[in-house]
C-alpha cells in the first residue's frame, strides 16, 4: 500500500490496518479483514490519483502482485475525464484508482 501513500501498518491476527504519515486517528486509513472462507465483499474501496500516470502505475503494480484488473485503465463514461482502472487482490477485494479532472 506504499504506493498510495499509506507507509504505515497495524496489522493484527484478525485486521490489516494500512495508514498514512502520522498519528492514528487523526490520518487516512483503511483496514481489511478477510472472511474464514475467504470471500470477498461486494465493497468497493475507491482510491484518488493525481494524474493519469499514477492510475496507469498502480494498474502495473497491481499485476506484479498478484491482482487482477477488471477494467482499465481507460477512461469511463462517469464523466469526459474519469480515467480508472478497476482491480481485485488476490483475495478478490474490490479497488478502483480514480484520476477525473474537476
Amino acid at each position: 500500500m506504499y504506493e498510495l501513500g499509506f507507509t504505515n501498518t497495524y496489522h493484527s491476527e484478525r485486521w490489516k490496518v494500512f495508514a498514512a504519515q502520522g498519528d492514528l486517528p487523526s490520518v487516512s486509513y483503511f483496514a481489511i479483514t478477510e472472511d474464514a472462507e475467504h470471500k470477498p465483499s461486494s465493497n468497493l474501496i475507491g482510491f484518488w490519483g493525481n494524474d493519469r500516470s499514477e492510475v496507469d502505475h498502480i494498474a502495473e503494480v497491481v499485476k506484479q502482485y498478484g491482482g487482477t484488473i477488471n477494467s482499465g485503465p481507460a477512461l469511463f463514461p462517469i464523466s469526459p475525464s474519469y480515467y480508472a482502472v478497476y482491480f481485485e487482490d488476490p483475495c478478490g477485494n474490490k479497488y478502483e484508482m480514480v484520476h477525473r479532472l474537476n
